[in-house]
């Protein structure tokens, strides 16, 4: 059987856990040359041993612009070219209207806007016509969530970055959709209640999801995968949402 990603070179940013970690897995299974970034040294190294042959990890940090100058710069050296741009890394927390921080603010506007930006653009030099750019939305941009503004704003922007990307990068033909997971069971997800409290969490999302249950990162990681691959080529600026119908009703 053909693998979907033979000869691709992807770029997976947020790649050394959760859903980037998954998908980090999924494309180097379907034949693609991966880099994956992340910014702890431990995780980037069992990430990588966790994709096998064909996964290279590069440690940075995607707010920092030198950081993702030199990550594209190992990039351009190894393999000269990108197919596919999953741009993923990403975070947030919980406070309140009135509690918001500026450091709050900066600190998730930094790398889920400012660092998301420039990861794309930072790529165009070497990003092949008619490439694939994903960038990870949320559900929480559809809707309100109490306590959870600022990172909710954050993933509205994303969506209207992809919106309008899709015109400015029209004469390469490069598609960029976004990927809106629902709640996932990841470390990032559990890491935003205290340890006892993870498994009501995750229990109180389930109970919100028509399917009756949380999503799992490589339930995220194939669909990335269909917006990576040939399959999606007619798809372009659209949100595809892998949230068990939990941003539908």
């Amino acid at each position: 059987m053909t693998k979907r990603l033979e000869g691709k070179v992807a770029l997976i940013t947020g790649g050394t856990t959760g859903i980037g970690r998954a998908t980090a897995q999924e494309f180097a299974a379907q034949g693609a040359t991966v880099f994956i970034t992340g910014r702890r040294q431990a995780e980037l190294q069992e990430a990588v041993a966790a994709a096998g042959p064909g996964t290279i990890g590069i440690r940075g940090d995607i707010s920092r612009m030198e950081d993702l100058d030199r990550i594209y710069e190992e990039i351009a050296e190894k393999t000269g070219h990108l197919d596919i741009v999953f741009a993923n890394a990403g975070g947030g927390d919980f406070l309140p209207m009135g509690a918001i921080t500026e450091e709050q603010f900066d600190r998730i506007f930094g790398i889920n806007v400012k660092g998301m930006l420039f990861t794309v653009q930072k790529a165009l030099p070497l990003l092949r016509e008619g490439a694939s750019v994903i960038l990870t939305g949320s559900t929480a941009a559809s809707s309100g969530t109490e306590n959870f503004s600022v990172y909710a704003a954050s993933k509205a922007a994303v969506r209207s970055f992809a919106r309008n990307w899709i015109l400015d990068l029209k004469p390469r033909g490069i598609r960029v959709n976004t990927l809106s997971p629902g709640p996932v069971e990841t470390p990032g997800l559990t890491g935003l209640v205290p340890t006892e409290h993870a498994q009501g969490f995750l229990d109180g999302f389930a109970d919100m999801v028509p399917l009756g249950r949380v999503g799992k990162p490589s339930e995220i990681a194939r669909a990335a995968l269909f917006l990576a691959s040939d399959d999606s080529s007619f798809v372009n600026g659209a949100e595809l949402f892998a949230d068990g119908g939990l941003a539908q009703i």
